[in-house]
C-alpha cells in the first residue's frame, strides 16, 4: 500500500464527511426535501462513525507527511464529534429556531465545523492546527448568527467573530515566535529543541500565554470566556448545545496533545510528565481552573434564564476539567475524557430539553418552566435527571465524573483546589435546583403538555439512559476512555 493510499485510508472518515456535505448540498438543490436533506446528513454521520470504528484496527503512525496523527486519542475525539453532531441534528428537526428553509444550511455548516475538528485533532504541525482551527472558528460565527432576523443572534455572532479573531491573532502570533525560536513546525521537533536548547524563560512564557489565549478562548476558561455566555444565549439552542460539548471537547484535545508534547516530557515514572525545565505552566492553570469554575457558577446563580444559567454553567465545568489536565499524569487526562464523555450526554440532554420546552414557550426564561414536571412527566423527569448530574449528585454520571477528577487532585496532593472545587459543587447545587423546584413545586398556568415526536422521545431518552448507566456501571467507559491516551510519543 502506498503512502498517499494509506494516508487516504486513515483519512477516510474526514473523506466521508466531506461526501456527506456535498450530498446535502446536491439534495438540497434538487428537491428542496428537508426529510430527505435531514436522512442523508444522519446517513453521512452514521458512515463516518463507522470508519472510525474500522480504523482502530490500524496500528497508531503519521499520515500525510507526518502533518496528522492517527492514534486512539484522536479517533477518540472524532468519534465524539460524529455522536455529538448526530443528536445536533436530531434536536434541530423542526425546531421553531431553525428556518424550514434554511435546514440544509444548518447542516453543512455543522458538518463543515464537526470536518475542522476531526482534523484539528489529529493535527502535529502547526499549520495545519491553525488552518482547521480556523475552520472550525470561522463557520461556528456563521452558525452562532444563524437567526440572522434576530438581533441577539447577530449580537452573538458579531461578539464571536471580533474575541475569536483576537484569540485567533494572538495565538497566531505565539505559534510564529514558537517556529522562530525553534525552526519548526513539528510539534515533535518543537519539543526536542525546547528541551535542549537554553532560552530566556521571558520569551517561553510569553509564547505560552499567546497560544494559552487561542486554547483558552475554544473552552472558555477564564479571564477568556466573556464570549461564552452571549453567544450560547443568542445562537439557536441546537447550536447552543453543540457549541458546549463539540468545539470545547476540541479544545481540550488539542490543549492536551500540544501542552503535553511540546511544553511537557515524559517523566521517569511510567504514565507521568515533566514539564519543561523553568516552565510552570500547571502552576497557572490551576490557578485559572479555581478561577473559571468560580466565575462560572456565581454568575449563574443570577440567571432568569434557562439557557444563559446552561451558558455560564458550561464555563464551570470547564474549569472542572482543567483539574486533570493540570496533574501531569494519565489518571488525570482519564479523569478529563471520562468526565467529556459523561458531560456530553447530561450537557446536551438539558439543552435538548430545554430547547424541547422553548418550543413550545418560545422564550428559555425559568418562570415559563413552572408545573413542567407534571404537564410534561417525561422531559420535566429527564431534565432534572440532567441537572442533578450536571451538580454531581449520586447515582448519575456526573457524580462519577467528579469523583475522578477529585481523587486526581487528591493523588497529586492540590487539596487547595479538590476545596475550590468542592464549595463551587455546593453553589452550583443551588442554580441546577431552583430550575428543578420551578418544574415540580410550583403550578404552570397552562396545563397543555410539550409537544414530543416520536423521534424527539428517543433522542432524549438516547440522552438520558447513559446518564443513569455511567453512574451505575461505568468501568467500560473508564476502560475505553484509558485506551484512547495512547499518544505516538516519537515521530
Amino acid at each position: 500500500m502506498s503512502n498517499l493510499t494509506s494516508s487516504l485510508m486513515l483519512y477516510s472518515s474526514e473523506i466521508i464527511l466531506t461526501l456527506t456535505l456535498s450530498f446535502v448540498l446536491i439534495i438540497h438543490m434538487i428537491s428542496r426535501n428537508n426529510f430527505l436533506t435531514f436522512l442523508t446528513a444522519l446517513v453521512g454521520l452514521a458512515a463516518a462513525a463507522l470508519a472510525v470504528g474500522t480504523l482502530y484496527s490500524y496500528a497508531p503512525q503519521f499520515y500525510f507527511s507526518n502533518h496528522l496523527s492517527h492514534d486512539p486519542f484522536s479517533l477518540f475525539f472524532k468519534l465524539f464529534f460524529i455522536v455529538a453532531t448526530f443528536f445536533t441534528f436530531l434536536f434541530s428537526y423542526r425546531s421553531y429556531e431553525i428556518d424550514s428553509n434554511r435546514t440544509a444550511e444548518f447542516y453543512l455548516l455543522t458538518l463543515s465545523v464537526t470536518l475542522g475538528m476531526c482534523t484539528l485533532v489529529s493535527s502535529l504541525n502547526l499549520l495545519t492546527l491553525y488552518l482547521s482551527l480556523e475552520l472550525v472558528s470561522i463557520v461556528s460565527y456563521a452558525l452562532a448568527g444563524f437567526r440572522k432576523e434576530h438581533p441577539a443572534s447577530n449580537e452573538a455572532a458579531i461578539k464571536y467573530l471580533l474575541y475569536g479573531a483576537f484569540a485567533s491573532g494572538t495565538m497566531l502570533f505565539g505559534m510564529s515566535l514558537l517556529y522562530g525560536l525553534t525552526g519548526s513546525l513539528n510539534i515533535y521537533s518543537i519539543n526536542a529543541t525546547l528541551s535542549t536548547a537554553f532560552l530566556d524563560p521571558l520569551v517561553l512564557y510569553s509564547v505560552l500565554l499567546m497560544i494559552l489565549f487561542g486554547f483558552g478562548f475554544k473552552i472558555s476558561m477564564a479571564p477568556f470566556h466573556m464570549w461564552a455566555p452571549d453567544v450560547y444565549h443568542g445562537a439557536p439552542t441546537p447550536t447552543a448545545a453543540f457549541f458546549t460539548v463539540a468545539p470545547k471537547a476540541a479544545g481540550f484535545a488539542v490543549f492536551i496533545r500540544f501542552f503535553y508534547t511540546v511544553f511537557a516530557n515524559m517523566g521517569t515514572t511510567p504514565n507521568q510528565w515533566d514539564e519543561l525545565t523553568n516552565l510552570n505552566w500547571a502552576l497557572i492553570l490551576s490557578i485559572l481552573s479555581a478561577i473559571t469554575m468560580t466565575i462560572g457558577n456565581l454568575s449563574a446563580l443570577r440567571q432568569k434564564n434557562a439557557k444563559r444559567m446552561l451558558a455560564y454553567s458550561s464555563i464551570a465545568h470547564a474549569g472542572y476539567m482543567l483539574m486533570g489536565f493540570i496533574v501531569l499524569n494519565k489518571q488525570g487526562l482519564s479523569s478529563v475524557l471520562f468526565y467529556l464523555a459523561i458531560y456530553f450526554f447530561m450537557n446536551f440532554g438539558a439543552f435538548f430539553a430545554v430547547g424541547l420546552a422553548s418550543n413550545k414557550f418560545k422564550n428559555e426564561e425559568i418562570s415559563s418552566f413552572k408545573g413542567l414536571g407534571w404537564t410534561s412527566p417525561l422531559l420535566g423527569v429527564s431534565l432534572a435527571i440532567f441537572l442533578f448530574s450536571l451538580t454531581g449528585i449520586p447515582p448519575f454520571g456526573g457524580f462519577i465524573g467528579k469523583v475522578y477528577l477529585f481523587s486526581a487532585l487528591v493523588h497529586k496532593e492540590l487539596y487547595w483546589l479538590l476545596l475550590i472545587a468542592i464549595l463551587n459543587t455546593v453553589i452550583s447545587l443551588y442554580y441546577y435546583t431552583y430550575l428543578v423546584r420551578e418544574m415540580f413545586l410550583q403550578k404552570s398556568k397552562d396545563s397543555e403538555s410539550v409537544a414530543l415526536t416520536p423521534l424527539h422521545t428517543i433522542a432524549l431518552l438516547l440522552l438520558v439512559i447513559p446518564t443513569l448507566v455511567f453512574g451505575i456501571y461505568w468501568e467500560p467507559l473508564l476502560a475505553f476512555v484509558s485506551h484512547s491516551l495512547q499518544f505516538i510519543v516519537t515521530p
